[in-house]
């Protein structure tokens, strides 16, 4: 033990103050991610939706080399992708509790390749 030093590793707090949580050994990144999580798991079972995925992720631009550098694809990961009852494509869906400047862009790139996203707070 050192003077001035945690003896353990100390969690720094999030950001926006979400809290990672888990159930049934899935991590959801806040608690209303798993609130939503739940409801659409009941939506699937009474039958209105179908085929639910978690964390999905859409490559919006692929990787380059800027001024030598290789630079990875950009990618946005949905926190849901889901099929509603009679629709004839996937519906992506974002829990948002604050909307930043980056995901304004993604957002704007997704609906370039044709998808629009819904948002849940």
């Amino acid at each position: 033990m050192t003077i001035g030093r945690p003896s353990r590793a100390v969690r720094k707090p999030s950001k926006y103050g979400n809290e990672r949580v888990e159930l049934d050994g899935q991590t959801f990144d806040s608690r209303r991610e798993m609130e939503r999580y739940c409801h659409l798991k009941l939506l699937q079972r009474a039958g209105r939706i179908s085929d639910l995925r978690c964390q999905v992720a859409f490559e919006l631009a692929p990787a380059v080399r800027i001024q030598g550098r290789k630079r990875p694809a950009l990618r946005y990961v949905a926190d849901f992708v889901y099929r509603e009852a009679g629709a004839a494509g996937d519906t992506v869906e974002d829990v948002k509790g604050k909307v930043t400047e980056g995901y304004r862009i993604k957002r704007h790139l997704m609906a370039v390749l044709g998808f629009e996203i819904k948002e849940t707070r």
